[in-house]
Parts: structure tokens; sequence; C-alpha cells
């Protein structure tokens, strides 16, 4: 059936389309109540609209006496495709009622997502790979942004100490330093019994048992202690940071503080990056005595070294230096591990699944960034001769 017996059929309806030709241009009529009901007759018909040429459409609404939002998105629908064939629309005789309601639903209109352009795989891998560049990319610059704020607020804070509170400041340095002894301490320990365990394997093949020591030393005081505890920090404090913020943003506390004039930088995110910042340079210095235990322990065992040896060795196999290049690592894997903590907090969205998705994507950028930071900073102390 052609559009213009779909327009006959329905002329003897509660509602009609009449289509005119008027010299270059086209008219179309709506006649009637274009309503919900009455919509199933001229859908095919608008889907198929010839427009015979013609480079102007003009949409006649005067004859129309009552229409809903169903008829007034259909008769969108048709205006924006007559605009996508080229054709220039106009409205006639439209009452300010209707005018009011096409407006409404014109807002509301959401454009579907195009389709894969490609069903080739490496189409379609190089897509989301451009995709997450650009995500990345975004999330990058809001992250530097957001370091930015940080840093004043930091620098606000120690110029005025009388802003800082401390009593969630003492809490936070208990719940990510106190608390974190036992793991901390546990880790540090096994690590300095596997590098002591393999080093001595290996260096016995040459007979060079006692270098051991200077192996477990300068593995633990320079990267292994910092590392490991600005990992697990980042896993259980960092997580922590925006799991808390995340369920404030959730239940909008943090609105509220908004709304009683509170910055939530201040009340929420500097405790926390200070806390951090004090405790996990404390904090590396434990792993490093309990790293430097767990080597002497299994030289004692494996490799018959005495504790004093052990001792007189590791003086003579570090410097102060050795151990100063891992601690001043610490306040920088504590600032980009409490930042990028409540950066993600401040990013949940109002739902239980945000708070779980950005306590992860936290957890993981946190500990990528360490790495890459320290790897950097090995590289810098190396050339620098330290």
């Amino acid at each position: 059936m052609s559009a213009a017996e779909d327009f006959a059929a329905a002329a003897g309806a509660s509602s009609a389309l009449e289509m005119q030709r008027e010299g270059a241009g086209l008219r179309l009529r709506f006649v009637g109540a274009w309503i919900t009901r009455e919509l199933a007759r001229h859908d095919a018909a608008l889907r198929r609209l010839d427009l015979q040429g013609a480079q102007s459409v003009a949409v006649d609404l005067g004859a129309c006496s009552a229409i809903d939002s169903a008829g007034a998105w259909v008769l969108d629908r048709t205006l924006d495709d007559l605009k996508r064939r080229g054709a220039e629309v106009t409205l006639i005789g439209c009452s300010p009622a209707i005018e009011t309601l096409l407006g409404t639903v014109a807002k509301q209109h959401v454009e579907l997502p195009p389709p894969p352009p490609s069903d080739n795989p490496l189409v379609a891998v190089a897509l989301r790979v451009g995709k997450e560049t650009v995500r990345i990319g975004g999330e990058a610059r809001d992250l530097l942004s957001f370091l930015g704020l940080t840093v004043i607020v930091f620098c606000r804070s120690l110029l005025k100490p009388w802003r800082i509170r401390f009593t969630p400041l003492i809490a936070q340095m208990e719940q990510t330093g106190l608390n974190a002894l036992p793991i901390v301490g546990l880790i540090s320990f096994l690590v300095g019994v596997v590098l002591a365990y393999q080093g001595a394997d290996q260096l016995a093949r040459f007979g060079a048992q006692i270098f051991t020591v200077n192996l477990v030393a300068v593995g633990v005081l320079r990267e292994m202690g910092i590392l490991l505890t600005a990992i697990i920090v980042a896993g259980r404090s960092g997580s922590s940071f925006t799991a808390q913020i995340g369920t404030m943003k959730v239940n909008e506390e943090v609105d509220a503080m908004r709304t009683l004039g509170l910055d939530p930088m201040e009340v929420l995110v500097m405790p926390r990056v200070l806390a951090l910042v004090l405790v996990l340079p404390l904090l590396c210095f434990y792993a490093d005595l309990m790293g430097l235990l767990g080597g002497a322990v299994m030289a004692m065992l494996v490799l018959d070294i005495s504790f004093f040896q052990f001792v007189r060795q590791l003086s003579d196999a570090v410097t102060l230096w050795t151990f100063w290049v891992g601690v001043i690592k610490a306040p920088l894997f504590a600032f980009i591990i409490g930042m990028i903590g409540c950066y993600e907090g401040l990013q949940v969205s109002r739902s239980a699944e945000s708070v779980g998705r950005q306590t992860t994507r936290a957890v993981v950028e946190s500990i990528f960034l360490v790495i890459v930071l320290d790897a950097l900073l090995s590289i810098f102390f190396s050339v620098i001769g330290i």
C-alpha cells in the first residue's frame, strides 16, 4: 500500500493526515485528535512519507483539535526525519499549548547510539582502545585538577593550622597507621625471609653467602619495605577512604555539608591525606625493621650467621642514604594514595554499585601510580648517585 492510500484509509477516522502539493513545496495537514489510540493507523504512512521532490514542507496544525504526549512524540519524530532528508520544515497554525508540548518532548528526545561500524574484531578492538584512551585522558585531567585543589587546601591548612580538624586527624592516623601494624609487620617479615632464602640459595654457588646480608639490606631498605607498605596501605586505607566518602555521597551527607557551609575538602579530604602523609614514613621504618629481622632470622637458621655478624655486615653494606631513599618516597606515596582514594569517593554517584566500582578503581589506580612513581624515583636516585 502506498503512502497516498494510507492517507485515504485514515481520512474517515477521527484523525487524519492530508498531503497537498503547493508549487515546489508540500503541505501536511494534521486533522482531528492525534492521541495514542489513533496513532497506529498513521505510523506506517509517516515512516514511508514521500516528499515527491519537495524542497520545503509546511506542517499545518490548525485543524488539529487535540494532541497528547504520544502524538507529540510522533510529530517530533516526523519533523526530525524531514529535516534529516534535507527539507525546510515550517510549522503553521500551531497553538501555544501544542507548541509547549512539542518543546517538552524535544527536550526529552534521546538519540539512540549508532550501531557498531563493523563486525571486524580488529576494528572493534581499535574502537575500544580509542574510547578507553579518551576516558583515561579525561580522568587524568580531572585528577590533575583535584591534585591542584588538594595542594591548595594542604598549603592553606599548614599556613593556618587552627583550621586543621585534629580529632578526625588523630582518628585517621589510628585507622591507617596503628591498626595496620600487624599486617605490615607480618608481610615485611616474610619478605625478608624470602629474600634471604632465595639470595642464599643463589650466592651459595659462588661461596658468597655472607653477601646475602647485603642483598636483604639494600632490597628491603631501598625498595621492598616502602613499596610493599604503600601497596598494603593502598588496598587497605585507600579503598576505605573511597568507600567512606562514597557512602556519604550516596546518603547526601556531602551535599548537607555544603549546605551548612562546610568545605568537604577540609572536613573529609584533608584529615585523611594528612594522616597518611604523617604515618606512612613511620610504617616504612617499621616495615624496614621487620624485613631486616626476617632476613636475620633466616640467616641464622640457614646460613649459620649469628645476629651480631648480621649486624656487622649490615653496617658495612648500607649507608644512611640507603635508608633515607626509602623513607623519602613515603610522603609522596601517601599523598597519591590519599588523594586518589578521596577523589574516587567524591566521584561516586547515588548507587551502591557506584561505590564498589569507584573503590576498585581507587585501589587499582593507587597501586599503578605508586609503582610508576617508585620506578621514576629509583631512576632519579641512581642518576644522582644515591
